[in-house]
């Protein structure tokens, strides 16, 4: 996660389906270009109810095993998966294996920031409406000193296990889904920029819903939802409601990570996040354990940033609550 500092478990039960209204409406098919069709139905908008599978529980184990091969990645290569550097390719290579086995359609977009090239990897599921299409996305790059498991390879595994789970199940939701990693998030959100700037304005209009996820497994973990969409952070409140899991509104990182560039061309966002640099407070403890004064992220931005640096029970709760979005979202 880009923070304005210096460069800077519990495996709990899905709640009943909440009453959901919004209708999520998206974008082409592909990355770039136009496509013909009718105008989405804005967020909120009233939509006769329909009859979808309940989203699956997303196997915390599953995401942990994508952490490993991160980890590994990095210590193959330097110790880290930054920006240009052969740990970012490899990471998504791995990640774009992963989808193409479970029947995605995966683009790579590349660009160059630093005099390094940097790359996007987008996936799109088959079917649902190509004129709605809800997103999901995360940074896979980390910074140079470290590993970035935490930051962000917890978001980057979690949406990949949501996508996987998305091609176990069959799922056929009415709306398309698309899922994002993005380069170079950690030099100022290049990548999902680069991304959001090279649609068409007609494309971006199609999106109305981005769900970023960044961070989402911190040691000294709180639970933080983005206060931007109305629908999508009722969505995620919902979830957490239902698990008996107070909130709170995220503000450490407001509009410093993948969602900015999606929210500054006008598309609804959302997101999860447990916390950086920020000291955790006594009523937070009371609210959600953990210790006092102490960092979320003890080891934010730094080497110690490795797979001993999770909490399984932040990570399970949000791989949850993100697989609960995107289905009622998207059905």
């Amino acid at each position: 996660m880009k923070l304005s500092v210096p460069h800077l478990a519990f495996s709990a039960r899905r709640p009943g389906r909440a009453a959901v209204t919004a209708v999520v409406a998206a974008a082409a098919l592909l990355t770039t270009g136009s496509m013909a069709g009718a105008a989405p139905a804005p967020l909120g908008a009233a939509a006769p109810p329909v009859e979808v599978a309940a989203a699956p529980d997303l196997p915390v184990a599953n995401v942990k095993a994508h952490l490993t091969q991160f980890q590994s990645i990095a210590t193959a290569n330097g110790g880290n998966r930054a920006h240009g550097r052969a740990g970012y390719l490899a990471s998504v290579n791995y990640v774009k294996g992963k989808l193409d086995a479970a029947g995605f359609t995966t683009t790579v977009q590349s660009f160059t920031s630093g005099g390094r090239t940097g790359y996007n990897l987008i996936a799109d599921w088959p079917g649902g409406d190509p004129n709605q299409v809800v997103m999901a996305g995360s940074h896979l790059d980390s910074v140079t000193s470290g590993a970035g498991i935490n930051d962000n390879g917890t978001g980057s595994a979690a949406v990949l296990e949501a996508a996987l789970a998305v091609s176990r199940a069959n799922y056929q939701p009415t709306k398309h889904l698309r899922f994002g990693w993005w380069g170079a998030e950690e030099l100022g959100l290049v990548g999902s920029r680069y991304y959001v700037n090279s649609l068409s304005t007609a494309n971006r209009a199609r999106i109305s819903g981005y769900l970023n996820f960044d961070m989402i497994g911190s040691p000294n973990p709180g639970y933080f939802v983005y206060d931007d969409d109305p629908t999508i952070e009722r969505t995620f409140k919902d979830y957490f409601m239902g698990i008996g899991v107070p909130t709170e509104i995220e503000t450490e990182g407001d509009g410093r990570s993948d969602h900015a560039p999606f929210k500054s061309a006008g598309i609804p966002v959302g997101g999860l996040f447990t916390g950086a640099s920020r000291a955790k407070t006594a009523a937070q403890v009371t609210k959600w354990g953990g210790t006092s004064g102490q960092a979320f992220d003890r080891c934010y931005h730094s080497s110690c940033d490795t797979t001993s640096n999770i909490n399984d029970t932040a990570l399970d709760r949000n791989g949850d609550a993100l697989a609960y979005a995107v289905w009622e979202l998207s059905e």
